[in-house]
């Protein structure tokens, strides 16, 4: 026997000792499609968006592979929301996460079909995205980051902090209605204190600096901005601005007090988008939003720049810096 005869009949005796479910095809992937609608830019909400992407990879999802994307971002123009609100509902995604309050009531809306996993929202149930915290009845479940209850421990460190304090300045974009009802409720909470909370409002980065210089024209002591996609996205103008004013300036996003600003005192907004992860992949498997109780938090962060406090001239007291989950230096 040659040696060509030989080899062709080895190569075949091989053949018939691979198992037959070698040749079956293999059952394909199924990839999800889900939406994501931000208020303002796919830089500012970066970090976000890969804790995000970070919690859905430990669960098993991984973008290309057996998960896919659409973001729509407005920019930080409002007016875009309803518009790109119904497109993503248009392209039949599976579910949308939804970033501020603003996004979810477009996606509201747009769809009371499509699961809305929402995240950064102040007061879910006052601005009627849902029936109740426990059980949200429609399309929308997700977290709520109790924005307006902590503007009023907000104003009392800044009190602590900034001597002699007897007028603020609330800085929040009027297109976002819950920033809205914070400002009445932390005006509320300032005439019992004997502090004066004035309003400034921006929708446009034109109005920030216009806001921020006039801030100290009407004898400001100190600032506080109010949670909102757009102001986020202007982070660092708003940084710049109350440094060349020395305004002392308090946020609820600690991305604030790590630009520059003084002191920052919220949730975590990192750690929710991570934990939202666990929202859609429930609702991938079969949950239904109206049967998933909104999470709230648990735990709040206080981050102080002591750089910035130095440059004011300001001394921290003891009792936040003892508390603070983090010091800039």
């Amino acid at each position: 026997m040659n040696k060509r005869r030989k080899l062709v009949i080895a190569l075949g005796a091989g053949a018939l000792g691979i198992p037959l479910r070698s040749f079956a095809q293999q059952p394909a992937v199924r990839m999800r499609r889900i939406g994501f609608l931000g208020p303002s830019s796919a830089a500012a909400y970066a970090k976000e968006v890969e804790a995000l992407r970070a919690g859905l990879r430990d669960l098993g999802y991984e973008e290309r592979k057996n998960l896919l994307i659409e973001f729509r971002w407005a920019g930080g123009n409002y007016g875009q929301l309803p518009a790109l609100a119904a497109e993503l509902a248009g392209m039949k995604v599976e579910l949308i996460v939804s970033a501020t309050t603003p996004v979810s009531l477009a996606l509201q809306n747009a769809t009371a079909t499509i699961p809305i996993v929402i995240v950064n929202i102040g007061d879910p149930v006052g601005s009627g995205l849902v029936k109740t915290l426990a059980r949200p009845g429609g399309n929308i479940t997700g977290l709520s980051n109790l924005v307006a209850d902590m503007n009023n421990k907000r104003l009392e460190m800044l009190l602590g902090i900034v001597p002699k304090l007897t007028r603020v300045v609330y800085l929040l974009n009027p297109g976002n209605p819950q920033t809205v009802v914070s400002f009445k409720a932390l005006q509320a909470t300032g005439q019992k204190r004997g502090i004066t909370v004035l309003l400034a409002e921006a929708r446009t980065p034109e109005e920030i600096d216009k806001a921020i210089s006039s801030a100290r024209q009407q004898n400001a002591g100190a600032l506080m901005v109010a949670l909102d996609g757009f102001l986020q996205q202007q982070r660092n103008q708003i940084v710049e601005l109350t440094a060349k004013h020395r305004l002392p300036t308090i946020t609820s996003d600690p991305a604030y007090t790590e630009a520059g600003c003084l002191v920052s005192y919220g949730t975590n907004l990192i750690e929710h988008f991570r934990q939202a992860a666990a929202y859609v992949d429930k609702i991938l498997k079969g949950a239904k939003p109206a049967d998933l109780p909104i999470e709230q938090p648990t735990k709040f962060e206080l981050v102080i720049n002591m750089k910035t406090a130095k440059a004011l001239g300001l001394t921290i007291p003891q009792s936040l810096l003892i508390s603070a989950d983090k010091v800039i230096e």
